[in-house]
């Protein structure tokens, strides 16, 4: 028989203590012990412990994580009423961007009935079930009832995405498009073609805003929403105009907004012609919108337009709120969706437009020129940063307007907890960029006349990471500033070019440091006008803390003049080269991988060393592996010898470290190979994370095939030993991957002579 106990019982089923937002691994059922924890008899002790206090649910089980997405098909996509079993696709679907998104779970219930009353019950009904509701594809009038209703009646996160998800896309891509045109919202003449459940909530937040309503004019199928009408419900009389217009011609004539949320192809290119100077049109409309895209632009030169289709600029996507919402409503547990959480979401996403875009989302659209503009307003679909921004802005709301029962008090934490639900793991590189951050450094960065560079100069500067000094060409760091809209003004921008004074200066000081190594006086001049050696000078007389190099050169012509101007720290025999790999399981630290073709023994236990301190400042223990195609002399050779006496040495010089060898690769990671057949191993516990080469290509190869095979994120080179601070990028780093080397860069430079 099985015995459990009380204690073991209720941390198998616990979530996560109340207040405190983790995620939650799968649970193990792969012994009779895990099946019994799992049901019987281990499953009675949550229920009882929930059933004493009905908020403990959130503690034992995954309702905090969970929303139902709840239809009843009467308005399906622009397919109209087709019932509930032809909406269960889109309520399917909705499920996996809620979780691929924002790592929600999500059950979709298809409900057949078309009583407004009966459906409010039947969802009512279902709340001990779910942390938040998504309603969807639900005909108005009937909408406004149902979600007013049960906003009413229940004390989870609720909303109808149809209406507010629309609302509040659009709403963000408004506020961007008169910002780029110099229109102030209180201004604005705004058209609304529609009046079905998306327009009213729309024009609700729009006017929330800032629209006035006497600047709104409304169009449903049978006409103008005037007070003539006598067919009007309560939610279209909100919005009855008391101008003296009857058509849509007489609306459009000198708009500012035109917003279609009707039926395809009902404004002309005469209708266009009528409106004010840099009108906005958001063509809402699908799959097709109130006018072409390619006819609306070729009528109006002025015009800043959006659609609902990916095929063109500015799609007005609901993708880029719900998830994010309903994960910030649910990790303060709010009561509610309210219109300050709406809000929150709408400037949320309006300000993360006009952030520098991330090299994912340029490959993800093969384009490399996406930049706050008129043909960007809102954030793309495939943006990562859309979780960090919108869901603490949402949280926060809740928690500001009073909704939130349990509130978040470490942001920070918050932000890794938020990467981690959608696999982005950065813990690591999160506790060195928050250490950066604490005191930035100033950072050379070699290579200004490249986009990349500037773009991650640009974050760094915006971040806080570190001041950067920008080396290159003046005009045409300039010219690449306009063309990818970045603000670095301010920033210093040296061109070795220009500086002859400090050129000469330079150059006597590297000659005295190199005439008995080869150099002459003319060449030293003639090396100063190149930006590594001007860089490194700048970083050597202290004029500079670091320098960031190597983008678009080969990394032994970036490492030379580094070794050359700086030179390794005392007690350093030779630098070494080092990278980090995240995995899934935990990082792990490979070298050298960059500088060194074949180490002696003896120039490998430095090696071991140096990666050893490196990775501790990582925060991680060392768990050193010495690599060779042999298990503790299983093979013979010239690698198992070296590598063998290697590991030998190494345990002499450092008694306190954990390292083992000489052998192969997956015997080192392999913590249960390690027991069975080499339980000696001072590794079999836990296996190694800390893996040393015998040459430099096993490194090289061993770093880049997991680079591209095996999908993992390569963090370096990390240049270990030098005197100061000098890290040499990866030929064709991408931005993120730059800024990266910029805050190891900062906190290398923030150590007493450049040693972590």
């Amino acid at each position: 028989m099985i015995k459990i106990n009380k204690e073991d019982a209720l941390n198998y089923h616990s979530q996560g203590q109340p207040g405190k937002i983790e995620v939650v691994p799968t649970k193990m059922v792969s012994t009779q012990m895990d099946l019994a924890l799992a049901y019987s008899p281990g499953v009675a002790e949550p229920c009882k412990e929930i059933a004493a206090n009905p908020e403990d649910v959130y503690k034992y089980t995954a309702k905090g994580n969970l929303v139902g997405v709840i239809s009843n098909g009467t308005a399906v996509l622009g397919l109209g009423n087709i019932g509930p079993e032809a909406s269960k696709p889109v309520m399917e679907g909705k499920g996996v961007l809620f979780k691929k998104f924002a790592g929600i779970d999500v059950f979709d219930i298809e409900i057949n009935e078309t009583d407004p009353d009966k459906f409010i019950q039947i969802v009512k009904s279902l709340e001990p079930t779910f942390g938040g509701i998504n309603l969807e594809d639900i005909k108005a009038p009937e909408s406004f009832k149902i979600e007013n209703a049960l906003r009413e009646q229940m004390n989870i996160p609720l909303m109808h995405d149809d209406q507010h998800g629309t609302a509040i896309i659009s709403s963000a891509a408004l506020l961007n498009a008169l910002e780029l045109v110099g229109k102030k919202i209180r201004d604005i003449q705004v058209v609304i073609n529609g009046a079905g459940a998306a327009a009213i909530a729309c024009t609700k937040l729009y006017v929330a805003l800032g629209v006035k309503l006497d600047n709104i004019v409304m169009f449903d199928k049978d006409g103008i929403i005037n007070p003539h009408r006598n067919d009007l419900d309560i939610y279209r009389a909100q919005f009855v105009t008391m101008r003296k217009i009857t058509t849509l011609a007489e609306a459009m004539k000198n708009a500012d907004v035109f917003i279609g949320l009707s039926a395809g192809n009902v404004l002309s290119p005469d209708l266009v012609k009528l409106m004010a100077k840099d009108p906005i049109i958001f063509a809402l409309a699908n799959p097709d919108p109130e006018i072409p895209y390619d006819v609306a632009m070729a009528t109006r030169k002025d015009l800043i337009m959006a659609t609902g289709r990916s095929d063109h600029p500015n799609q007005v996507n609901n993708v880029l709120g719900f998830p994010y919402i309903f994960r910030g409503a649910l990790d303060v547990r709010a009561t509610e969706i309210n219109e300050a959480m709406k809000l929150a979401a709408v400037k949320a996403l309006a300000e993360l437009a006009k952030e520098p875009v991330p090299d994912l989302v340029h490959k993800a659209y093969s384009d490399n020129t996406i930049s706050f503009g008129r043909e960007y307003l809102i954030p793309k679909p495939l943006d990562p940063r859309l979780i960090t921004v919108v869901s603490p802005a949402v949280a926060k709301a809740a928690m500001d307007s009073g909704v939130a029962k349990h509130p978040i008090t470490n942001w920070e934490r918050y932000h890794h907890e938020l990467q981690a639900r959608i696999g982005i793991n950065q813990k690591l590189m999160n506790r060195v960029m928050s250490q950066a951050k604490q005191n930035p450094k100033t950072v050379i960065f070699a290579e200004a006349d490249h986009y990349k560079i500037l773009k991650a100069a640009q974050i760094v500067l915006d971040q806080g990471i570190a001041t950067p000094i920008l080396l290159g060409n003046r005009v045409r760091i300039a010219e690449l500033m306009e063309e990818y809209k970045l603000d670095l003004q301010g920033v210093r921008i040296v061109d070795p070019l220009e500086e002859d004074a400090k050129c000469e200066k330079y150059a006597h000081m590297f000659y005295e440091k190199r005439k008995r190594k080869g150099v002459s006086l003319f060449d030293a001049r003639r090396l100063m006008r190149y930006r590594n050696y001007f860089g490194c000078m700048m970083v050597e007389t202290g004029e500079a803390d670091a320098l960031i190099s190597g983008l678009t050169r080969d990394y032994s012509k970036t490492i030379l003049p580094a070794l050359q101007v700086i030179g390794v720290e005392e007690g350093v025999n030779k630098v070494a080269g080092m990278y980090i790999i995240l995995s899934k399981k935990e990082p792990f630290f490979f070298a050298d991988t960059t500088v060194n073709l074949n180490p002696t023994a003896e120039e490998m236990v430095d090696i071991i060393g140096l990666t050893a301190r490196y990775v501790r400042f990582f925060d991680t223990d060392p768990r050193v592996a010495v690599l060779s195609y042999s298990n503790f002399g299983s093979s013979s050779g010239v690698i198992p010898a070296k590598t063998s006496e290697a590991t030998r040495l190494a345990k002499l010089k450092y008694p306190d470290l954990l390292i083992d060898g000489e052998m192969q690769a997956n015997t080192a990671l392999n913590a249960d190979l390690l027991r069975e057949h080499y339980p000696f191993s001072e590794l079999a516990k836990e296996g190694a994370n800390t893996l040393i080469f015998p040459t430099l290509e096993s490194g090289n190869i061993a770093y880049k095939l997991l680079q591209e095979m095996g999908h993992a994120e390569a963090i370096g080179p990390v240049l270990m030993g030098m005197r100061k601070p000098v890290h040499i990028l990866q030929l064709g780093s991408s931005v993120r991957e730059i800024v990266n080397m910029v805050a190891i860069s900062v906190v290398d430079a923030q150590t007493s002579n450049g040693k972590l």
